[in-house]
């Protein structure tokens, strides 16, 4: 029994040598084009869709590995290990990946031309653009006889109670979109104010996923909800008794964006190409589920143009997104 301990032992031992030797200190993998690329991603299903089709019509499938992830684990996990994050790739919010450059200087400078719409660091290149809009469930607001909202102030009133569903922002930036509205319309005492009273009458419905009130929605479990505009007109169009309302605060918008890690020698050769492919190649069926252009030469339906685009006063960054999510707990009850 001690000699198969001992054994059992040192077979131990050598494994976990051989695995110490198989990682490098800086959590990177050894340069090499066979290497699969790890993709990090806070990205919807339908773009990380659009993406692995765009890869593998180009001559990647089986060169790369996608992990996805909720847009503040990935976020935190980006702040914290910097070029120590196991991925080789990244598609993030780009607020998130603006705070993690300044923070680790993590990322490699694009080697393609990127030929967008706005300005963006030389690192990173947008993917999808999100909007906010107010989400309606036609059939449960004329049975329930509610009144047609104009704005995200409006869903204070009482008369929605127990009728609301909003998204929490501590899990979802799609909340991010409603609270930078309000506290751009009322300041940012006026916009606690009125988001206790949202939540107020959202009760149990505070989501944690950027889609949960629309689902709602749909179930007809709820007649109101504040979510993504793209994904409201999607079901508009695909006859669901769903509607949308641009609110008077504005249709403030999110990008996301791809970014390629700088791992030193042991930076994957791969993963600069695959960001390339997946902006050259993939837009196409992106805009498909998210419509805002955002390169030159793009352009988008009239349904798909929002009644009152707006930016924020302030540069969107990590910092502010965290006021952002104070001011919220605030205003919960």
């Amino acid at each position: 029994m001690k000699s198969k301990r001992f054994l059992a032992c040192c077979l131990a031992a050598v494994m976990g040598m051989s695995l110490l030797a198989g990682c490098s200190s800086d959590g990177g993998s050894t340069a090499d084009a066979g290497a699969q690329v790890v993709i990090y991603s806070n990205a919807d299903d339908e773009a990380i869709t659009a993406m692995k089709n765009a890869l593998d019509a180009n001559g990647y499938e089986g060169k790369y590995i996608v992990q996805g992830f909720g847009t503040s684990e990935l976020g935190g996990k980006l702040l914290a290990e910097g070029k120590n994050l196991e991925a080789d790739l990244v598609t993030m919010s780009t607020f998130y990946l603006q705070s993690a450059q300044d923070t680790n200087d993590m990322f490699l400078p694009l080697e393609f031309d990127v030929k967008t719409l706005d300005e963006f660091p030389d690192y990173c290149a947008p993917i999808t653009s999100q909007e906010g809009a107010i989400i309606l469930n036609t059939e449960l607001m004329e049975q329930e006889g509610l009144p047609r909202p104009a704005s995200i102030k409006d869903l204070a009133d009482p008369v929605y109670e127990g009728q609301l569903a909003v998204t929490d922002i501590q899990s979802s930036s799609t909340a991010w979109l409603l609270i930078q509205a309000l506290v751009d319309a009322y300041d940012e005492d006026g916009a606690e104010k009125t988001l206790a009273a949202i939540y107020k009458n959202a009760g149990d419905h505070i989501e944690t996923s950027g889609s949960g009130p629309l689902k709602l929605c749909r179930a007809g479990e709820i007649a109101v909800g504040f979510g993504l505009r793209h994904q409201a007109v999607a079901d508009k169009a695909d006859g669901l008794p769903i509607d949308f309302v641009d609110p008077t605060e504005g249709n403030f918008s999110l990008t996301e964006s791809v970014a390629v890690l700088d791992k030193g020698e042991k930076t994957n050769p791969l993963a600069m190409e695959m960001a390339q492919c997946i902006i050259e190649n993939g837009r196409e069926e992106l805009q498909q589920t998210y419509p805002n252009p955002l390169y030159e030469g793009e352009s988008s339906d009239a349904v798909n143009k929002s009644a009152y685009p707006k930016t924020f006063s302030e540069p969107l960054t990590f910092e502010l997104f965290q006021k952002h999510q104070q001011l919220s707990e605030n205003a919960k009850p």
